[in-house]
C-alpha cells in the first residue's frame, strides 16, 4: 500500500483580510499555526510508526509554514516545490477580493475552459496551472517511498489529486475536489491492483475550534 497525505494549508492572513491569495506570499495567523500544530499531530497518527515519510512542500510562506511542524515531528526537511503554488492572479494577488470579482471573466459552460482568458493581466490561464502542477507530481512520486506528505494549496489540491490518479489534464476542465483550509486528504494506492483511490478528501476533525 502506498499513501499519499495532501494538506491544505491553513488559515492564512489573506484569508481575514480579504485579499487576493495566488503567489501572493501571505503568512499563517496564530490561529492557522495552532491547526498546523494539530495537521503534524494528526498525521502521525496516521502513518506507521516505523515510517519515515517523505515530505514536499508549496515553497510559499504559508505552505512552508504549514510543513514545519509536520517536519520536526518526523524528523525530516520539507522538500520545497515551487509548481505546488496556488493559481498565480497575476496583478491580483493581494489586493482586495472585491477588486478581482468585479474583472475577473468566468470560464464557459462550453468551449474552450482550459486555456480561457480570466481577464486579468499576468494571470496564469488554468491550462499553464495544471499542468505546471501535475510536473510537480511527476517528480515527487518519481522515487520508490511508500508514504508521502504534500502540503498545497486549496485550489491546487485538485490537481495534486487529478495528477496522481492519472487522469489527463484535458479531464481538468470540469474536474474539481473540494476541501477546505487545514484538512488532510488521502490518498492510497494497492499493491496488488494498483488501483488508486480517494480514501479521505478534506478531513478536517483534528483542527481546532
Amino acid at each position: 500500500m502506498k499513501c499519499v497525505y495532501v494538506i491544505t494549508h491553513p488559515e492564512a492572513t489573506h484569508h481575514i483580510d480579504g485579499l487576493v491569495g495566488g503567489w501572493y506570499d501571505s503568512e499563517l495567523t496564530d490561529q492557522g499555526r495552532r491547526d498546523a500544530d494539530a495537521i503534524a499531530v494528526r498525521l502521525h497518527e496516521l502513518i506507521p510508526p516505523t515510517t519515515v515519510p517523505v515530505l514536499h512542500t508549496s515553497d510559499l510562506k504559508r505552505a512552508a509554514q504549514t510543513a514545519r511542524p509536520i517536519a520536526d515531528r518526523f524528523g525530516v526537511e520539507p522538500i520545497r516545490v515551487p509548481d505546488l503554488r496556488e493559481k498565480s492572479y497575476g496583478v491580483a494577488g493581494g489586493r482586495p477580493q472585491k477588486w478581482l470579482d468585479a474583472r475577473f471573466v468566468p470560464p464557459p459552460r462550453v468551449g474552450e475552459r482550459m486555456a480561457h482568458d480570466e481577464g486579468i493581466e499576468g494571470a496564469e490561464t488554468k491550462l499553464e496551472w495544471v499542468s505546471r502542477v501535475y510536473r510537480a507530481v511527476d517528480r515527487i512520486t518519481a522515487d520508490s517511498a511508500t508514504h508521502r506528505i504534500i502540503v498545497t494549496h486549496g485550489g491546487s489540491l485538485s490537481w495534486v489529486i487529478a495528477a496522481w490518479q492519472g487522469l489527463p489534464i484535458s479531464a481538468c476542465a470540469y474536474a474539481s475536489f473540494r476541501a477546505g483550509p487545514g484538512s488532510i486528504t488521502v490518498l492510497r494506492e494497492d499493491a496488488y491492483f494498483h488501483n488508486r483511490t480517494v480514501h479521505t478528501l478534506g478531513d478536517s476533525s483534528h483542527l481546532l475550534n
